[in-house]
């Protein structure tokens, strides 16, 4: 079980930082606001996720 949410949390992490990137590189060009916002909403529901996952991780490591 803690290696399932170790690697879910690994992609977790990943995508929020592919987020992160597709959001800066937009920002830098100039896209739309629309855009933008949406990416960051996808940003801060997958650090959420990630957050979220690591808890589960240390819960599972102390029992």
């Amino acid at each position: 079980m803690k290696t399932a949410v170790s690697i879910l949390l690994a992609l977790a992490m990943v995508a929020t930082l592919g987020v992160l990137f597709a959001g800066m590189f937009g920002l830098a060009r100039g896209q739309s606001g629309e855009r933008s916002n949406r990416l960051m909403r996808w940003r801060v529901g997958l650090q959420g996720l990630a957050l979220a996952l690591f808890v589960l991780l240390v819960l599972l490591s102390r029992g």
